[in-house]
């Protein structure tokens, strides 16, 4: 069949040639051409083999992997090991070290012993970057670099408390208007000069939240910070090479991805579902969406994935995978913009912390499951390169017409302590959002606030706590021009210092909502309720006056029996819906159908939903629908157009095994029109 073979998926993963002799690398070259790797990322945790003292560099092992990548046709992304400094960098500066917050200094002997705000290690992260970068900047084989790993580490201790007071300072002006903010006269903590602050250590109760939200708010700009002086660094040596760092999605948020991903040209992230059956899936898709939205629609990386095992750390087990699963969940994060696949990592080491971590070349060799299962991926990706092409026209990889917020702010906000209840976290809210609308085959995209959001009919905002005045500004706006959002209890209860808004709970949208919050009643955790038409909830209520909205659904259990629970207002053009509870799974997957229908939303296909998971991928001219059938019994969708699996040409109603997948070749470009 004809491709476009000026394009192709990237395909390979993490190569640590240093862990091994150069014996082996011959063999590792052998078995990447099987296997149709094209890309392998190098360096990593490199920096020990790179500087094996200070200021000595010894790359003469690294010039020779370089070369023979490119001697074999394999792209390197090339790493700065600023994850992992050495030994000798932490004796000789043991103030760099991490420290706890409970004040405990920890000692060198994993990965990340380092404190982002302290100057002698940003010093010695911008030496090898550079070094690095001088040597490798005009390498034929560099195809990209990638910045640090997984930036999260959090520091306390006397360098942070030095760089927090500055960032404070130039935050706040003068500490009157900082005590003023943080409200400090509360229990007697006004502050009398910005030398007087630490970074929020354990105290002996409850610390100040505000001082809390600024120090996340610190920790995360000064991530961001350390990732843009090695960015500028690289790019001045390489010009027109792309920059990355990969995003540890979801359950990290050291760091606002909307700043990063700013600062760097291409979104990467590494992703480890956890559960063993459908609801994995879910979360492909929940992970492969975040990446494509902080790439602002655009084709993104799948830095890391696992070829054959599931991580429960919950219960501390490395599953198998079954298989067939490995090449579903690829064609998944293909489906949603995906630039192909990496893994962590290409072979598995003898020893060491993660020795037992999931390789395209396991501890059994190239006879095994996992490694033909591999090779035969790569031979998939090779048949699917026509897709790789980035879409005409303006288009963004998915035409996705429903957006939920994220934001930083938010989750830090409801990490707070003292709150109402402990049922406020913002990740679960979104993630089951974000679920329900999978389930009813709706795809969705996140968004800021501050973001353009007129290419979207509908706007969700779950458990947004904190929200500035130009936040809720922008929510009407967009409704004002015929938008419909959704917001969900407490949202918009503080202003973004944490400071309560007056006059009534969630008085960030409350006039939007047409509502007015006059009380909170969270429930009991083992509570569970009954609203008017049937819908279950539990964790939370409120009392709720409607200044406008029409009441859909009412409380039925005392206090509460008879008050609103589900409303709708009209404005302007548009529509806003507020849910004053947590729905469980069904009831939220109703009020969504109603709420998504209501917005003129449709699925990228009729028939998507209840498992089987349908979305169509742009790429050039073309469009791509990807199938696939999550669930345990057979199902049955019309489909028009080729199959580039299989390379025949279907149409009319086709039967999809349990785990099956399919990539249609459309014969016609769906009629959506490009975004703004």
């Amino acid at each position: 069949m004809q491709q476009q073979q000026q394009h192709s998926f990237v395909y390979g993963g993490d190569y640590n040639p240093e862990q091994w002799p150069e014996a082996v690398w011959a063999e590792d070259v052998r078995l990447m051409r099987e296997a149709h790797v094209n890309r392998v990322t190098v360096g990593v945790f490199s920096w020990s083999s790179l500087e094996p003292e200070e200021g000595r560099y010894d790359f003469g092992w690294l010039d020779r992997v370089m070369d023979l990548m490119h001697a074999n046709g394999i792209g390197v992304v090339l790493a700065t090991p600023t994850a992992s400094p050495p030994p000798w960098f932490t004796f000789a500066h043991p103030e760099a070290l991490p420290v706890t917050a409970d004040g405990v200094r920890l000692v060198h002997g994993s990965r990340d012993t380092y404190s982002p705000a302290a100057p002698a290690y940003r010093d010695a992260a911008r030496r090898i970057a550079g070094a690095l970068a001088e040597r490798y900047g005009r390498h034929p084989a560099l195809t990209m670099w990638h910045v640090h790993n997984e930036y999260g580490t959090v520091s306390y201790g006397p360098e942070t408390d030095r760089a927090f007071r500055v960032w404070l300072a130039d935050r706040y002006g003068d500490v009157a208007t900082l005590n003023n903010t943080w409200n400090s006269a509360f229990w007697s903590q006004s502050y009398s000069t910005f030398e007087h602050i630490l970074a929020p250590q354990a105290t002996q109760y409850l610390p100040n939240p505000a001082h809390l939200l600024d120090f996340k708010r610190f920790s995360a700009d000064t991530l961001r910070d350390a990732l843009r002086e090695q960015v500028q660094v690289v790019r001045a040596a390489s010009p027109g090479v792309p920059v990355t760092t990969n995003f540890m999605l979801p359950s990290w948020n050291h760091y606002d991805q909307w700043d990063f991903a700013a600062e760097i040209d291409e979104v990467s992230i590494d992703h480890y579902p956890s559960a063993r059956d459908i609801e994995g899936e879910t979360h492909v898709a929940f992970g492969a969406d975040l990446a494509r939205s902080f790439n602002q629609g655009r084709p993104w990386v799948l830095m890391e994935q696992a070829t054959s095992l599931i991580y429960d750390y919950a219960a501390a087990r490395l599953f198998a995978k079954e298989p067939g699963r490995l090449a579903r969940n690829t064609l998944q994060y293909l489906a949603r913009g995906s630039t192909g696949s990496l893994f962590f990592q290409w072979r598995s080491p003898r020893v060491g912390a993660e020795f037992f971590h999931s390789p395209m070349v396991p501890h059994v060799g190239e006879d095994s499951r996992v490694f033909r299962e591999i090779v035969a991926l790569g031979h998939t990706l090779t048949s699917l390169a026509e897709i790789a092409e980035p879409p005409a026209g303006g288009r963004r990889v998915n035409d996705t017409r429903v957006a939920i917020v994220w934001d930083a702010t938010a989750w830090w906000a409801s990490e707070t302590r003292a709150m109402p209840s402990n049922d406020l976290a913002f990740l679960p809210a979104v993630r089951a959002v974000h679920r329900a609308l999978w389930w009813q085959g709706i795809n969705a995209d996140v968004v800021s606030l501050e973001q353009d959001l007129s290419g979207y009919d509908l706007v969700l905002v779950p458990n947004k706590i904190a929200a500035s005045d130009a936040e809720a500004a922008a929510l009407r706006a967009f409704v004002d021009a015929g938008g419909h959002a959704a917001i969900w209890f407490f949202s918009g209860s503080t202003d973004e210092n944490l400071n309560v808004r007056p006059g009534g709970f969630s008085g960030a949208f409350a006039p939007l909502a047409g509502i007015r919050v006059e009380e909170h009643h969270p429930l009991a955790a083992d509570e569970s309720i009954e609203l008017s038409d049937g819908s279950r909830a539990d964790a939370w209520a409120e009392d709720l006056q409607v200044t406008g909205a029409e009441v859909l659904a009412t409380f039925t259990h005392a206090p509460l029996a008879g008050r609103p629970a589900i409303t709708r207002n009209r404005v302007g053009a548009g529509t806003v819906h507020y849910l004053a509870t947590r729905l469980d799974a069904a009831a939220l997957g109703g009020h969504l159908a109603r709420i998504v229908a209501a917005a003129g939303v449709t699925p990228d296909h009729p028939q998507a939903g209840d498992g089987v998971e349908i979305v169509r991928r742009y790429s050039g001219p073309r469009s791509y629908l990807f199938v696939f059938n999550h669930g345990e019994r057979p199902r049955t969708v019309s489909l028009n157009g080729y199959d580039l699996l299989t390379d025949e040409h279907l149409s009319g109603d086709i039967e999809l095994a349990p785990a099956a997948s399919m990539v249609l070749r459309e014969s016609a470009l769906p009629a959506s029109p490009p975004r703004p």
